[in-house]
């Protein structure tokens, strides 16, 4: 992954849900703040006419991000905020003209994780999982630490967890995400079973009956058969955590693969950045990306 630098362009894209005018303007002043120029696509601020809960029309969503992609002077597509809708503009992206168009930084988390997904599988690239400026829950911490990765991407990224579930050593290569995009994209064009991967899971406000299903839909269907290690992060609003706990512990201790528990990424303040698609190791408590 390239490193930007200050005077660099990057755009500021909703694959999924809009943004509060307010959050869009913290999320430009952050970028800036890093000496980045902004470039802000009309789909960013509006809301889909009929559902609100979407940034735009899927037509526009998709050919915002596919103008920032294509866009020789953007090193990076940065994602505003989650929410829903990725899955929805998928399939009017021009992959053939994304990959003809070279590499380019791509970040974001929650819903993101369906772009993730799709530009591992049809453009064999690594991600940026991240806090999103345009998100409530961006901080301080969760500046610094993407900050650090997207502007020394050659620097390891290391990350604590306090608990290993299952203890163990471990190297792959980085994927995951939200644990309900990776369920809802079984049956996709975009969904492969990883092979020799670590995975990293979190989701916010599922019960754990439904974090429940999504793992055992997800092992149902060979997901985790190449697996090499796992590392949860955050469960925010999902009940009780002794629960969620015995949920990953009964579904995931039998692969037989290390398993770390609540490493400090996904819907919480301060949450680290995890580079995907990228090698990586675990030991004892530790994940260590970009080894």
């Amino acid at each position: 992954m390239n490193a930007l630098h200050a005077g660099d362009t990057v755009a500021l894209v909703t694959p999924a849900g809009p943004v509060r005018p307010e959050l869009l303007d913290q999320a430009t002043a952050a970028l800036e703040g890093w000496g980045l120029t902004v470039k802000r696509f009309a789909s960013a601020g509006n809301q889909h006419p009929v559902f609100r809960y979407l940034a735009d029309t899927d037509e526009r969503r998709a050919a915002d991000f596919q103008t920032a992609w294509l866009d020789p002077a953007v090193s990076a597509v940065i994602s505003a905020r989650g929410g829903y809708g990725t899955q929805r503009m998928l399939d009017l992206l021009d992959w053939d003209a994304l990959r003809a168009a070279g590499p380019k930084v791509f970040t974001g988390s929650s819903d993101v994780t369906a772009l993730h997904q799709a530009i591992a599988a049809r453009l064999g690239l690594p991600t940026v999982f991240s806090p999103m400026p345009g998100g409530s829950l961006w901080d301080d911490g969760s500046s610094a630490h993407l900050h650090r990765v997207l502007f020394d991407p050659a620097a390891p990224v290391v990350v604590h967890a306090p608990e290993a579930l299952v203890p163990g050593t471990a190297e792959g290569t980085t994927t995951g995400g939200n644990l309900s995009l990776l369920a809802a994209g079984v049956g996709t064009p975009e969904h492969r079973a990883p092979a020799g991967a670590i995975a990293i899971l979190e989701d916010v406000a599922e019960a754990p009956y439904r974090l429940d299903r999504m793992l055992t839909q997800l092992l149902r269907g060979g997901w985790f058969a190449g697996v090499t290690g796992i590392v949860l992060g955050s469960w925010t609003r999902c009940g009780d955590l002794d629960v969620v706990r015995s949920v990953m512990l009964d579904r995931l201790a039998p692969l037989g693969v290390p398993v770390l528990w609540e490493a400090g990424f996904g819907h919480l303040p301060g949450s680290v950045t995890i580079p995907l698609g990228v090698p990586a190791t675990i030991d004892g408590r530790t994940l260590t990306c970009g080894s």
